[in-house]
């Protein structure tokens, strides 16, 4: 599988498109996503998904470009398919586009240490860790607390107490006072001229690729298979899981079931919770819940492989009925029922 190393002069339009995607989040780009045609979202998400870092210099310069040329209503950073300019204006009137990456560009409105998250942790423990415990718990307390207990660990026990007696003793805080140490956290990264942020781009198109249509879906992923088949089997895998057919309407759920061979649901079922099985026996007849539980009831060990490998050939026959139009999966916001 082949990674991608950032070099900020030599980016493409495409790449440089990927990286602000990636730099903007999930649910923004899904959205976008819909709007790009055929041949720019296969380029899009190949260059995506093979992103692992982005050093924050290159994304900050790459953004910068883009919030320029946005307001200058020139070409945006993606010369060529010009990939931005294209899911903008076919999003979002010109005023509005204008006040999105007027937002995202605004410092003023930005969470304090909002950035750290997308920092290694090395690289900001190398930074905070020579602060008084008052100043390392306070940028501690900003940060998701999966991140935050990372960064706790690798202090000493000693400080680590201190530091969490700290967290817990925080109280109001001067905002001038936040917004100044942010200021000096960030010149320091800078400085130190390794400050990355960190992507996991397999994991982060396939967020998004669960939020798109079946067609759109396939588009992207058939065009990665072609050019590295271990890279989209790596991206079906992180995404709809075989529990994310809880959510199902029953309606649509019985549809699945009558399309999936007795033998490969039995395995899929073998890891299953009991909330799984209970969804797949109600949906089935009385007759075919008892066939399909003495098939489990008889069957030897199996392989995980095996069992994890069922569970994506029921994923498989879902989405393949999503992309003929005969069910409807429910996935993010918009395929909400009420």
């Amino acid at each position: 599988m082949a990674t991608t190393k950032l070099n900020l002069d030599k980016l493409t339009g495409p790449q440089k498109a990927a990286v602000i995607f990636l730099t903007m989040g999930e649910e923004f780009t899904a959205r976008f996503f819909k709007a790009l045609d055929e041949k720019s979202i296969k380029r899009l998400g190949k260059y995506m998904s093979e992103i692992n870092y982005i050093p924050s210099e290159i994304a900050q310069k790459v953004m910068d470009e883009f919030l320029v040329n946005i307001g200058n209503d020139v070409n945006l950073v993606v010369s060529g398919q010009d990939f931005l300019k294209q899911v903008v204006n076919k999003t979002l009137d010109k005023d509005s586009a204008r006040e999105v990456f007027k937002d995202i560009g605004d410092k003023s409105t930005t969470v304090p240490f909002s950035d750290l998250a997308f920092i290694a942790s090395e690289n900001l423990v190398s930074i905070i860790q020579g602060e008084h415990p008052q100043t390392i718990a306070l940028v501690l307390s900003y940060l998701p607390h999966e991140k935050a207990a990372e960064i706790l660990k690798s202090f000493s026990d000693e400080l680590m107490a201190d530091i969490a007696l700290r967290l817990v003793q925080i109280g109001h805080v001067d905002l001038e006072v936040v917004s100044q140490l942010d200021e000096i956290i960030r010149k320091d990264l800078t400085k130190i001229g390794t400050a990355t942020r960190k992507f996991d781009g397999i994991e982060t198109l396939a967020n998004i690729l669960n939020e798109v249509d079946g067609k759109t879906e396939e588009t992207v992923l058939g065009h990665i298979e072609n050019e590295d088949s271990d890279l989209a089997a790596m991206i079906r895998q992180k995404m709809f899981v075989f529990e994310d057919l809880l959510q199902i309407e029953n309606r649509y759920f019985r549809d699945i079931l009558q399309n999936v061979d007795n033998q490969i649901l039995s395995k899929a079922l073998r890891t299953a919770s009991e909330d799984m099985k209970k969804k797949i026996y109600n949906n089935l007849s009385e007759r075919a819940a008892e066939m399909l539980k003495d098939d489990i009831e008889v069957m030897g060990p199996v392989k995980l492989s095996e069992v994890e490998a069922a569970q994506q050939e029921v994923i498989k026959t879902a989405k393949r009925l999503e992309t003929e139009g005969r069910i409807v999966l429910s996935k993010g916001k918009e395929d909400v029922f009420v």
